[in-house]
């Protein structure tokens, strides 16, 4: 199979890096274009802005993916164009490939929802007809991708990539500098926020990596830490050095489920992560992952599983096994959906 690929492959944490690398092991050959760019580029803050006021203004295209993209179609015949997310992409380079290559399936993935404006660009939206397939891992959107002109669309469950998430030797320093009793990776929203605020007025000890807002928090609570985000192995490694791994899912999306939903289990952390049928159904309730849905019931669970090693440590080695069994991993999910591009002829 031969595929062109085109993402955002700057960072060795990004997952569109390591959905490229998934697609690899199912191509026979493959060639990727970068649409990401290094530095702050302040024409495209600005077109993006105006984009969120309601005008049609498309973002530029830095990278120069779209000329890149028309100069590989014209010397070869693709099977697949796998585009992740693509908001930089323009519908008349998505015309070029149909009209030189009219049998390349063109595919769209994104992790974001799509539906919402605050992920979206006037560029995407243009394009949105012409994807022979869209995959979203967000279940809820099916109906509003169809209204926006989606011919196909394809529900998927999050993924980790095994061979950047995965357990780790952990040494005395990483528990350290990565682990605690409690612990968050991510950015700052008002919800995600009060849940560990109230862990803490309680008496249990957190720790955050995060950025931005999450500095107005520092040296609050003596058992409240904030740190600096962490990227690369170190990502990795704190989800499983903490003791309770939280996992949040994002308000302004409605998400039911996220990468973290994956990445904690598949990194031998213990996830303690909301409640959702979602959840439910990818990780077994109180033996694969622990699940609350209210701040108070996160404190019991807090408070039970810091006092409960051996439970808790069984919990997290079911649910890194899930991961393998039900094939969560980037590689057997990317085989799958490569599966449904090619048998839809």
């Amino acid at each position: 199979m031969k595929i062109l690929s085109v993402g955002w492959f700057l960072n060795v944490s990004n997952t569109s890096l390591h959905r490229h690398w998934a697609l690899k092991k199912s191509a026979e050959d493959i060639e990727k274009v970068e649409t990401g760019t290094k530095g702050n580029n302040t024409i495209f803050k600005v077109a993006y802005h105006l984009f969120q006021k309601g005008l049609p203004i498309k973002l530029p295209d830095s990278s120069k993916a779209n000329k890149k993209i028309k100069l590989l179609v014209k010397k070869k015949n693709y099977d697949v164009v796998w585009i992740d997310k693509g908001v930089t992409i323009n519908k008349s380079t998505l015309q070029f490939i149909k009209q030189k290559s009219p049998k390349a399936k063109i595919v769209s993935y994104s992790p974001d929802n799509m539906a919402l404006r605050h992920n979206q660009s006037e560029n995407y939206l243009q394009c949105i007809p012409y994807y022979d397939f869209i995959f979203t891992n967000k279940s809820y959107i099916i109906d509003d991708m169809y209204k926006l002109g989606a011919k196909n669309i394809q529900f998927i469950h999050n993924m980790y990539e095994s061979t950047f998430h995965f357990p780790r030797d952990l040494s005395e320093d990483d528990l350290e500098q990565l682990g605690g009793d409690v612990g968050f990776v991510g950015s700052w929203e008002h919800e995600r926020c009060e849940s560990i605020l109230h862990l803490v007025k309680n008496g249990i000890n957190v720790k955050v990596f995060g950025d931005g807002k999450w500095n107005e928090y520092k040296n609050k609570y003596s058992n409240l830490k904030i740190l600096p985000g962490v990227f690369s192995e170190d990502y990795s490694k704190a989800l499983g050095a903490f003791k309770i791994s939280l996992c949040f899912l994002r308000k302004m999306n409605f998400d039911q489920q996220t990468t973290r939903t994956m990445e904690i289990p598949a990194c031998g952390g213990f996830m303690v992560a909301e409640r959702t049928n979602e959840h439910l159904e990818l990780f077994e309730e109180d033996k694969e992952a622990v699940y609350f849905s209210s701040n108070e019931e996160l404190l019991k669970l807090c408070e039970y599983y810091l006092s409960h090693d051996l439970e808790r440590k069984k919990i997290a080695e079911a649910g890194l096994n899930r991961c393998a069994k039900s094939g969560y991993s980037n590689e057997k999910t990317i085989k799958k959906m490569l599966e449904i591009v090619n048998n839809n002829v």
